[in-house]
């Protein structure tokens, strides 16, 4: 069951789990999502410089950019790539297109909300919790600043504000879900590439999507963070993409990074127990 993490977390009786499924096939890059977000949640503007190298101002995922619509901009492959014959219109190339056409491929990223969740291991206060919708959320009036969930975070999310020092992210609009309300950036997403539901139904219709994009040949359309089995146990915000993880600057195989945590407590309690006894032993002798 998909409420299994809140039942965990001490929420009885929970709603289903609630997460994102994000369809980059029909994403056009137009950042309604970002702008939402920031409008709806007070964030503040993160820089408006362009490098030069992209039309994607933002970057990036920061304390200041929950939700980031990256523009990943390739080139086709020369003919008799092994992939050559996958270009098609969905993907804004065919095998027709000469060596070297630029494509465009659009991802709108944001926190997975994973299921085994590093940056809530780690929190030392509990400004992180697990909400009764399954998603992880940052109390920023309970956040000291230490920043242990920065680096725990194994897709590299969680950000600190300059001149604060707290953590911020994605709360997947945990004041919106409350209220019985889709959050700001599923709401403003013009095409439904940001679709909000039940984990459970998104994962459904994930499946479903990519068998009809296989059908229709693009055959490098997969599914990445919608695995229970995966290093985190499945993402509570998952992708459709049409190329490998590596390409969206998606870990290939996340995993959670306090998954040795339990071994290194068990042997440093068995080191001091040894340590402990050989100082009784000493003692002992000593007294003698």
């Amino acid at each position: 069951m998909t409420d299994d993490i809140a039942r965990a977390a001490g929420h009885t009786d929970p709603p289903p789990r609630m997460g994102f499924f994000t369809d980059t096939s029909v994403c056009i890059g137009c950042k309604a999502c970002e702008v939402a977000c920031k409008e709806w949640n007070a964030v503040p503007e993160d820089g408006l410089d362009l490098t030069g190298m992209s039309y994607d101002n933002t970057q990036g995922l920061g304390a200041s950019t929950w939700r980031h619509v990256a523009f990943i901009e390739q080139t086709a492959p020369p003919a008799g790539h092994e992939n050559v014959d996958v270009f098609d219109a969905a993907r804004g190339l065919s095998a027709s297109d000469t060596p070297g056409e630029l494509r465009w491929l659009m991802s709108s990223d944001v926190c997975k909300h994973c299921t085994h969740a590093a940056c809530l291991d780690v929190c030392p206060t509990g400004s992180l919790f697990r909400t009764e919708f399954g998603t992880v959320v940052v109390q920023e009036d309970i956040c000291n600043g230490c920043g242990y969930c920065v680096p725990a975070c194994p897709y590299g999310v969680i950000d600190q504000r300059p001149g604060d020092g707290r953590a911020w992210k994605c709360t997947l609009c945990y004041d919106r879900l409350g209220e019985g309300m889709e959050p700001a950036c599923a709401k403003a997403c013009p095409t439904d590439s940001i679709q909000f539901g039940p984990l459970d139904e998104l994962r459904e219709r994930a499946a479903g999507r990519v068998a009809q994009l296989h059908a229709a040949g693009t055959v490098d359309a997969r599914l990445y963070g919608e695995d229970p089995g995966d290093g985190v146990g499945g993402d509570g915000a998952f992708f459709l993409l049409l190329d490998q993880p590596e390409v969206y600057g998606l870990p290939p195989d996340p995993v959670v990074t306090t998954r040795d945590l339990p071994a290194m407590w068990r042997h440093a309690a068995a080191a001091g127990a040894s340590l402990a006894a050989l100082a009784v032993a000493s003692f002992v002798r000593r007294s003698r």
